[in-house]
């Protein structure tokens, strides 16, 4: 849908007589064919598949843990049930907050990937910028994952003048 209300916007940009030059680039295939972009990944990959094994490890021994209470829970006296649940608890929420720590939102993996990949994807859009100007194209749009449009010559950004007609300053 987005493609085909873009494909629409630039050919009645281009009826209306604005002749504009733009360009499309797949990032996806650049940075695939990039051997820093390579050697950067696979090393992502076996820091995460470290940490996955991290992870699983302690996924293995709580469920041993819960195992073993399933199986001694009818002879524990409600002292040591109490206490071995609280310990089933905290382990579990332990291994939550690892899974969190490395994996979530802006988790070690997402820092270790801003670390690795961002410094290669930044010398790609400077490339394209730069290429972008030397060339004269207007746009320069991104097919890899739907369409993005990676550089915009700031002159047609009309922003300002949206602003202005909406009376805000």
């Amino acid at each position: 849908m987005k493609k085909i209300l873009l494909l629409a916007c630039m050919l009645g940009l281009g009826f209306a007589g604005i002749s504009q030059k733009y360009a499309i680039i797949d990032t996806r295939y650049i940075l695939d064919k990039m051997p820093e972009y390579k050697e950067a990944q696979k090393q992502l990959d076996n820091i995460a598949a470290g940490w996955q094994k991290e992870i699983d490890a302690k996924q293995a021994e709580l469920d041993k843990m819960y195992k073993d209470y399933d199986a001694e829970q009818v002879m524990l006296t409600e002292e040591l049930r109490k206490k071995r649940e609280d310990q089933l608890f905290n382990k579990e929420k332990d291994l939550r907050d690892l899974q969190r720590k490395r994996f979530g939102f802006e988790g070690d993996l997402f820092k270790k990937r801003q670390e690795l990949i961002k410094p290669i994807q930044d010398k790609v859009y400077n490339t394209v910028q730069k290429m972008a100007v030397s060339r004269g194209y207007d746009f320069v749009l991104d097919k890899s994952e739907g369409i993005t449009i990676i550089f915009a010559d700031p002159k047609l950004d009309k922003s300002e003048d949206v602003l202005k007609d909406l009376g805000v300053k």
